[in-house]
């Protein structure tokens, strides 16, 4: 180690015995915590950058972490004069920079005569600790592109990474995505979601590319994302279908009892062409929205209110009845709002002859919108994706992302075991078979 280091303890080297004691009771970091702060305000040092407390003190731990390993490589301590002469010896050191989430740290790698020291605190060739790759897949995640992110870990921790370097660090997901992509599903899931976004994608020229995902409950009542699919520019097709509800029956889906979709133009045959005995359901809230689309403002409340009466009906007959009342209301200002409820009306009836606690479930794609809204956010900055893996990299890294305080792709629905309960009495041997 250089010499002003040996003979000038720091603060930071001070406080290490707080880090590396055996007690960990809270107590003891609140100390620890204390300690660094007072130090910090009394040397007037910043917590990151460079001579930042934080820095030193990371600079620190790796430092003695390194010397640690080299003395259990060697089998001796440093100026140890008590072993007898041994072949392979210390041979000073070289300087290495580790870019870090809090900003650039130089260390001292020590060298040994033989040349066959292999840290395992930073191995060789590393430039980075794990902690950065997480935050560049963290912003990458939310959207930033690789421009964005270099000039926002520059400015905010004094880190400079190159866009190719990012990129780098963002294809080291591809392999666990294919993985993700692949994996085997449960043989049964009672409620699948269905839906698609619209991204930009640069094929020779930009075109809108569909990305379709399913959402899936499974047994357990665990929402589930069970994939992703980027379509051909032209939007959604009957073959485009196949394919992807294919790829799901060979990766284990044996049966479906619900499909929740909106309107997807060959998605209900296509479902049934895969599992015959699926029922297929349009998405109630998509139909309400779209119905209402044309409405003045001034008199949607009124005519929500009416069309709540079609879909809360007790059966189909009490629903045919309340249609046709709010017909008689509506039909004269806005026919394009009773016509749409005309057209939907063989997707929308399976919902009337499920009881309350499974219209709950269905009743909206709710949970496939809330993932929907993170794809958005995630691709609104970027305008297009060069490449369609590009995109997917995005997608997959906002899918997994779990988020504090908010819904997350994978959770369990509220009282699942009631909801379980009232679908094996209307599916019963369905469940058993999975």
């Amino acid at each position: 180690m250089l010499d002003a280091q040996k003979n000038d303890m720091s603060f930071e080297q001070s406080i290490v015995p707080y880090f590396t004691s055996s007690n960990e009771d809270a107590s003891d970091m609140s100390d620890f915590a204390k300690l660094l702060v007072a130090g910090a305000k009394e040397r007037g040092l910043a917590l990151t950058g460079e001579g930042g407390l934080l820095t030193d003190l990371t600079r620190q731990v790796l430092q003695t972490a390194l010397e640690v390993e080299m003395q259990e490589h060697l089998g001796y301590e440093r100026g140890d004069r008590t072993k007898p002469r041994v072949e392979n010896y210390r041979n000073g050191y070289s300087e290495k920079t580790l870019k870090t989430d809090i900003g650039e740290v130089q260390i001292q790698i020590p060298r040994d005569r033989e040349g066959s020291f292999e840290p395992a605190t930073v191995p060789k060739h590393k430039r980075r600790i794990d902690g950065l790759d997480e935050a560049v897949l963290s912003l990458y995640s939310k959207g930033m592109t690789t421009t964005d992110i270099c000039d926002f870990l520059s400015e905010t921790y004094g880190t400079k990474l190159s866009k190719d370097t990012i990129s780098k660090i963002t294809d080291g997901v591809v392999e666990e995505m294919s993985a993700w992509r692949t994996r085997p599903l449960d043989s049964v899931y009672p409620v699948i979601i269905i839906d698609a976004i619209v991204i930009k994608v640069r094929d020779g020229s930009v075109a809108n590319r569909p990305v379709y995902v399913v959402l899936g409950i499974t047994t357990e009542g665990l929402r589930d994302v069970l994939g992703l699919w980027v379509g051909p520019t032209g939007g959604e097709g009957a073959k485009q279908w196949m394919g992807m509800l294919t790829d799901l029956k060979n990766r284990g889906v044996q049966d479906v009892l619900i499909a929740c979709c909106d309107g997807l133009k060959g998605l209900p045959e296509a479902l049934s062409a895969i599992w015959p005995e699926v029922t297929v359901q349009t998405c109630v809230v998509h139909l309400i929205r779209n119905s209402l689309r044309h409405v003045k403002r001034k008199e949607m409340k009124e005519a929500a209110s009416d069309l709540r009466r079609i879909y809360t009906a007790p059966n189909e007959e009490a629903a045919l009845r309340a249609l046709d009342e709010v017909e008689g209301i509506w039909a004269e200002r806005y026919p394009a709002m009773i016509a749409s409820w005309r057209r939907a009306w063989t997707e929308f009836c399976p919902f009337l002859s499920f009881p309350p606690e499974i219209r709950k479930i269905i009743y909206t794609t709710n949970a496939v919108e809330s993932l929907n809204a993170r794809y958005r956010k995630a691709v609104r900055k970027r305008g297009h994706f060069p490449t369609e893996l590009s995109a997917l990299k995005v997608l997959y890294l906002a899918t997994i992302r779990r988020v504090k305080n908010q819904t997350n792709p994978i959770s369990k629905i509220i009282e699942w075991n009631q909801v379980f309960n009232t679908l094996s009495l209307v599916y019963g041997e369905r469940l058993e078979r999975r």
